[in-house]
């Protein structure tokens, strides 16, 4: 979906305050059915520890990209990490592991793609079934990709995710606001927070995100490049939670933005909106580029013509998340 601009504008007063008033009462109801089914669900465990990695916001805040560096964090520490996606996107209910080379993103979703890049990703829309197939595969750690309000599977971490500059908009519930529940009941089952700014130079307002007294971990952390961008005009477009912060990301490392173009977060793209970003970029003289996650939901034929642009998640303090990562694994391995 497209980010309504009354969940960000008009500080409170306005057509903005208004939408969200209106809406306020759904945004109630929501929160309600949230708290009640985590109340009610007993969670399965599947016999390995589970880490989620989710967030207290609908859109994108770099929950892949953060899944992506703790698969990769716990392989170097002798695990044997595989990620757990529900597929979204994807026409595939699963459990079955995702396969880059025979699976297409309409089947299951753009995510699993890229988190089978740093280990073994499973797809599964009952996220137990998936766990006890990933339990049964040889792995002994899951990472999770979201699913923070969902009670079915036993977390030993979980690890919300937020983007330090948008924050958690203007408090108010979906669909009033971006907020899946009340900030302080999601944290409250939070065991570690991360903090996703726009780069290593920009520190987060703990403060202001209601995070400076927390007695859990807080990490700070960013996407970086891993390429430059392409020399010469580009045409940039994405279809992710936030598409101006890969716009901005690219300018800032240099790249030559000639126009960019927004579509909605997991959007199928269609031989029209192609034919439309090829006329884009041949009035600039221009090269297309896009996010690793749009890249994934192209056809074979438009991936060799697009290229796409990686970007990594790093972390100010590496040493104390792997302490983390630890500290949750040898708890679980001794049954606490």
């Amino acid at each position: 979906m497209r980010e309504p601009a009354f969940w960000r504008t008009d500080g409170g007063r306005g057509s903005g305050a208004l939408a969200r008033a209106l809406l306020s009462p759904l945004g109630t109801l929501y929160a309600w059915a949230v708290a009640r089914r985590i109340r009610k669900t007993a969670p399965a465990n599947v016999g390995i520890p589970v880490i989620c990695v989710g967030n207290l916001t609908v859109g994108g805040t770099g929950k892949t990209p953060v899944s992506c560096a703790l698969l990769s964090r716990l392989k170097a520490m002798g695990y044997r990490p595989a990620a757990l996606s529900r597929g979204y996107g994807g026409t595939v209910s699963g459990p079955l592991r995702a396969d880059p080379e025979a699976h297409a993103a309409r089947e299951i979703g753009d995510e699993p793609l890229l988190l089978a890049r740093a280990a073994p990703a499973w797809i599964s829309r009952d996220r137990p079934a998936g766990a006890r197939a990933i339990a049964g595969s040889g792995a002994n750690v899951i990472v999770m990709d979201d699913g923070h309000q969902n009670p079915t599977l036993k977390k030993h971490c979980s690890i919300i995710v937020v983007d330090g500059a948008a924050g958690w908009g203007p408090g108010t519930i979906f669909p009033a606001g971006p907020l899946r529940e009340p900030v302080k009941s999601g944290l409250a089952r939070a065991d570690a927070v991360v903090v996703m700014m726009p780069g290593r130079d920009t520190v987060p307002d703990y403060r202001g995100l209601g995070l400076a007294e927390l007695e859990i971990p807080v990490f700070h952390a960013w996407l970086e490049p891993a390429a430059p961008p392409p020399d010469g005009p580009l045409v940039a477009f994405a279809g992710i939670g936030r598409p101006q912060k890969f716009f901005d990301a690219l300018a800032a490392a240099g790249g030559q933005l000639a126009e960019i173009a927004n579509f909605p977060d997991h959007h199928s793209y269609t031989a029209k909106d192609l034919a439309r970003l090829d006329d884009l970029a041949a009035a600039h003289n221009a090269s297309l580029i896009t996010t690793e996650k749009d890249w994934v939901r192209l056809d074979v034929q438009s991936r060799t013509r697009i290229a796409a642009w990686p970007v990594e998640a790093r972390f100010a303090n590496p040493a104390a998340l792997d302490g983390l990562l630890r500290d949750v694994m040898d708890a679980a391995n001794h049954g606490r």
